[in-house]
């Protein structure tokens, strides 16, 4: 093989290494980033708690399919003006009451947060209309990364769990039955 052809060979086999070696993968590879939150939630069994008027509540089985927590910090409806998310604790009388939850409800990684009467609920405090049996209140829920995500609750009669809403507004403090 003459010089000219052996020195093009190397060149031409230097070059392919450099470009090979500059597509490779590195061992160091950046993190995947957390999907959405809203990409990893779903709403089972969701509904509503019937009411005329004032305020209800809206209950379900919120799954995270991903592989971080995920916090719900907001809601809104059409169905009401001032909604909260609240937990159901016992005061220091002894009596259970509802409170805002600080900080949000967090559906654990690959796991659930049962949103249900007696417990964890989405309060709605200040309804534009009544909310019939039959009905379908839509909700959108808002994450701490922003997303949103929306769903359908129907609504149906209910009457169970007695627990007054402690915020010491004697407009609020009732009893909710749910």
């Amino acid at each position: 093989m003459n010089s000219r052809k052996t020195a093009s060979l190397v060149s031409l086999t230097a070059a392919s290494a450099f470009a090979l070696a500059a597509c490779a993968s590195t061992d160091e590879e950046e993190p995947a980033e957390a999907a959405p939150a809203a990409d990893v939630i779903r709403m089972d069994d969701a509904w509503v708690k019937a009411a005329e008027e004032g305020m209800s509540a809206a209950f379900g089985e919120l799954a995270n399919s991903g592989d971080e927590d995920v916090t719900v910090v907001s809601v809104t409806t059409p169905a009401s003006t001032v909604l909260e998310l609240h937990e159901t604790v016992e005061n220091e009388a002894g009596a259970m009451v509802m409170r805002e939850v600080e900080g949000g409800f967090v559906v654990p990684a690959s796991g659930s947060l049962s949103l249900e009467p007696g417990g964890d609920h989405i309060m709605l405090m200040d309804l534009t209309g009544p909310l019939d049996a039959g009905e379908d209140v839509t909700f959108t829920l808002t994450f701490s990364d922003d997303s949103t995500f929306e769903f359908s609750a129907p609504v149906k009669e209910y009457s169970g769990a007695n627990e007054s809403y402690e915020g010491g507004d004697s407009e609020h403090d009732m009893d909710m039955d749910h």
